[in-house]
């Protein structure tokens, strides 16, 4: 049984929905998972997890939301050499290119990074729910 913390930022909703997925799907394959938005997120839960989960959606010019979440990430950096993390997110326009640059970032800050991100475009209804759905039963593999 691993431990995932999954901390996101979420501006409409749709990214805190997706959130939502994954921690039932986790706990659902006898995981532990807990979720909190990055405003209430600490360092202790970065420590203390197997598997860091991030969601932001793409903001402005396909970037992370750069009030709270950005500097969640930076804050964290020198925490995860060899942390395993997987990204997920929501976007409205654009083909995710702010999800690849996360990914690298992380991958540069010597993270652990799940080969694939999960991004959905708007709301997860329920075509898209079952992608969220498969990428948790992925994760609990990782």
């Amino acid at each position: 049984m691993s431990n995932f913390a999954i901390i996101y930022w979420s501006g409409t909703g749709n990214t805190e929905a997706i959130a939502e997925i994954l921690k039932h799907e986790i706990s659902k394959a006898n995981h532990n998972a807990v979720i909190t938005p990055v405003s209430k997120a600490s360092i202790e839960m970065v420590d203390n997890c197997d598997v860091l989960v991030l969601g932001c959606p793409a903001m402005g010019s396909e970037e992370l939301e750069d009030s709270e979440m950005q500097p969640f990430v930076e804050s964290i950096k020198p925490l995860i050499n060899g942390k395993k993390i997987a990204l997920f997110g929501s976007y409205d326009w654009g083909d995710g290119e702010w999800i690849r640059i996360w990914h690298l970032d992380m991958v540069e800050a010597k993270a652990k990074v799940f080969n694939e991100d999960l991004f959905v475009k708007g709301y997860p209804d329920e075509e898209k729910q079952d992608l969220c759905v498969n990428f948790a039963l992925k994760l609990c593999n990782f």
